[in-house]
């Protein structure tokens, strides 16, 4: 672009008087290099060019495009001949050529940096990527050739924007090129809507089609009366699909199709993944619901769910400082209290999808060497090629939560690692490439103090909840280095579930079994009896809600598949589910007209609830 910028001026004149009545002319090497068969061809072909151009040296400036690939071009692969960087560096360091090269930093320290008497015969010019201002006044520079291209018009905001918002989410390319992008897939984004035909138009040529194929048959077969009755409605058909096409043809006449700011933003969230539109009426209703949606996978845990929720509306709203991660947590807590349970529920009710989790255990992470595993293999090291285990994931899926278990069991460098990424949003990898973590939700886990919380819960005396985490935040500096724990947004802690809570966490398990028997075409019923049995057989304080699971599985999943296969429950039973003493037994009966009545209101209330 800045080659062409001087030629432009060279044609009108306005440069300094060396450079008046000069041609720029481009050199294209390819060009050179094909059809060259035997040896001798080549050089033949470069000696005459360059004879051309040092006759008329006042009167030609040169211009070579990836000039590293005069590096070797013309060898063939063999020693034995010159390519052009060589035969070119004797007119160089005479004077005899006016060149100008263009390449990239990375290929002209392979190439041309390596070879110092080439180097030396050419002043580097670097030129850094513009900023956000320049790119908006290279994009409305552009205006003109992309609304011609496209047919569409361009609204000053949407320049703005892709300049704006590519120098945000899009990593990886500069600026202006990746803004260029944007402008020109939003372009044709828009003028695809705008020309594509409708759908009502398409299902009623459809139609007419099949009226056809129906008249034919009916002709072959000599059913006149039939033919006669398709060729009145293929004629009224083919009549309202004259006239809707012609409205719809003046239509898109009369409309200037236009790019806006929320095409631009629809083509960085396609890219990206990252939701960047305004928001909608029902996002923000989602949003300042969070925690009623939270508080139905994960029981208690109140402070834990208004941090995250209180975190997640702050940066959704754009009210976010610097270039950190959306929100840093490290969850406190013994094992199964709903730490790992909350990341789950967090990415599902934010990013939509429970798999916009990336687990990482950190017990993987115990030598000092596992850090290339993180962030990948250094050049020349076996792995180098595939990359981070942490960065390629986040690289791919960088709108996510990313859920750091068990945190305490890394090694020290490891948790190093982490620090510029809970402070400045990024990592580079081990391929020198930087990955962005600003739409990332961290949340490291960890067991230390879990003897603490658990004394505390069995004690009678319960201590206060700010001396109860005083006591935790000693045991953490005594692991972890001050400026790893500086860097963390809040320390949440997770107290142990009582019986109360275990019953809750029981409903909620039930309610998934009761989901798959549906799937099954079979309904379930648990008695109030066998709640409060599976309750008080899966509440260990010390195992949290993981014990629960196992009794479910064993108490209830393992008997009703064994029942399900020996036959005595079939598809279309309703089975009630009760305690009696000694074990959980299944009574099943034949679905009457008032109970199917009532298995559908339960089934739609599921559903209800399951869509909330």
């Amino acid at each position: 672009a800045i080659v062409e910028g001087l030629a432009q001026r060279m044609i009108h004149s306005q440069v300094p008087n060396v450079l008046k009545g000069k041609r720029l002319v481009e050199l294209n090497i390819n060009s050179l290099v094909a059809g060259s068969k035997y040896r001798g061809e080549f050089e033949e072909r470069v000696q005459q060019v360059l004879e051309e151009i040092t006759r008329h040296n006042d009167e030609i400036v040169v211009f070579i495009d990836e000039i590293h690939t005069i590096v070797g071009a013309g060898q063939g692969g063999g020693e034995g001949g010159l390519d052009i960087a060589n035969v070119f560096k004797p007119a160089l360091a005479r004077g005899d050529l006016n060149l100008i090269g263009a390449t990239t930093l990375n290929e002209y320290q392979k190439y041309i940096e390596k070879d110092a008497a080439l180097e030396r015969r050419f002043q580097p010019v670097f030129v850094p990527e513009p900023t956000i201002d320049q790119t908006i006044n290279i994009l409305r520079g552009l205006r003109d050739r992309l609304e011609a291209h496209h047919n569409v018009t361009f609204h000053d905001d949407a320049f703005v924007a892709a300049a704006q918002l590519s120098d945000r989410y899009i990593t990886g390319r500069y600026l202006p090129d990746k803004a260029i992008d944007l402008i020109d897939q939003a372009a044709a984004r828009v003028h695809i809507q705008a020309t594509s035909r409708p759908s009502d138009l398409d299902e009623l040529e459809a139609e007419i089609n099949q009226l056809k194929r129906e008249q034919a048959y009916a002709t072959s077969h000599k059913q006149f009366d039939k033919a006669k009755a398709f060729e009145e409605q293929i004629a009224e058909k083919d009549q309202r699909l004259t006239e809707q096409t012609d409205a719809w043809r003046q239509q898109i006449g009369s409309q200037t199709a236009e790019v806006r700011v929320e095409q631009i933003a629809e083509i960085v969230s396609k890219l990206t993944g990252i939701p960047v539109t305004e928001l909608t009426a029902e996002e923000k209703e989602k949003l300042l619901q969070l925690e009623d949606r939270l508080h139905q996978r994960v029981i208690g845990q109140e402070q834990a769910i208004q941090s995250v929720s209180d975190a997640v509306r702050l940066a959704r709203a754009g009210l976010r400082q610097g270039r950190r991660p959306i929100a840093t947590f490290l969850f406190l807590g013994p094992t199964g209290v709903g730490k790992t349970e909350l990341a789950k529920a967090l990415a599902e009710a934010v990013f939509g999808d429970e798999d916009a989790m990336i687990r990482i255990d950190m017990s993987e992470y115990m030598e000092r060497h596992t850090v290339a595993r993180l962030i990948g293999a250094p050049p020349g090291y076996v792995g180098y090629e595939e990359g981070g285990q942490l960065t390629e994931r986040v690289r791919r899926r960088p709108y996510s939560v990313l859920l750091l278990d068990e945190i305490e069991k890394a090694h020290a460098d490891v948790n190093n690692v982490l620090l510029q990424v809970f402070d400045d949003g990024r990592l580079t990898d081990g391929k020198g490439r930087v990955v962005d973590f600003t739409n990332t939700i961290i949340i490291a886990t960890s067991n230390l103090g879990s003897d603490l919380i658990m004394r505390d819960l069995q004690s009678e005396v319960r201590l206060r909840s700010d001396l109860l985490k005083a006591q935790l935040m000693e045991v953490l500096r005594s692991h972890f280095r001050p400026e790893f724990l500086n860097r963390i947004d809040e320390i949440i802690v997770f107290h142990a579930l009582d019986r109360d809570q275990i019953k809750q966490i029981v409903k909620l398990q039930l309610n998934q079994v009761q989901q798959l028997a549906d799937g099954q075409n079979i309904t379930l019923h648990f008695d109030e009896s066998s709640i409060n049995y599976l309750a008080d057989e899966g509440y260990q304080p010390e195992y949290g809600a993981r014990e629960l699971r196992r009794q479910i599985r064993q108490q209830l999943e393992t008997k009703l598949a064994s029942e399900m296969l020996r036959g005595n429950i079939r598809e279309g039973d309703t089975v009630t589910v009760r305690y009696t003493g000694d074990a959980i037994e299944f009574n099943q009966a034949k679905p009457s007209n008032s109970q199917n009545s009532s298995d559908a209101a339960l089934k739609k209330e599921k559903v209800s609830k399951s869509a909330i």
